[in-house]
């Protein structure tokens, strides 16, 4: 009898964890992205570049024609201030 209910307790034991069947593994195709996911991932760092290298470009400019116009008001400014003076 104590034999018997320790084989049901064993059974019971062992049917409670059941272990994964080969077929339902994935294979690596499914794990891993691949060459198409390196290729995606590549082409986005490249895209993300060019665009902050244009937007660089974009700031720069947009600082460089403030500071042109903030010349060319100061010259006009002083040129207002005194206009007997003859320009060359």
């Amino acid at each position: 009898m104590i034999a018997d209910t320790l084989l049901r307790v064993g059974v019971w034991l062992t049917a409670a964890t059941p272990s994964p069947t080969p077929s339902g593994a994935p294979n690596d195709d499914q794990v891993t992205p691949g060459y198409v996911g390196f290729i995606v991932t590549f082409v986005l760092a490249v895209v993300v570049v060019l665009l902050v290298i244009d937007m660089v470009r974009r700031i720069r400019r947009v600082r460089y024609r403030a500071e042109i116009a903030e010349k060319l008001d100061a010259e006009q400014a002083a040129q207002n201030e005194h206009p007997d003076t003859d320009e060359r």
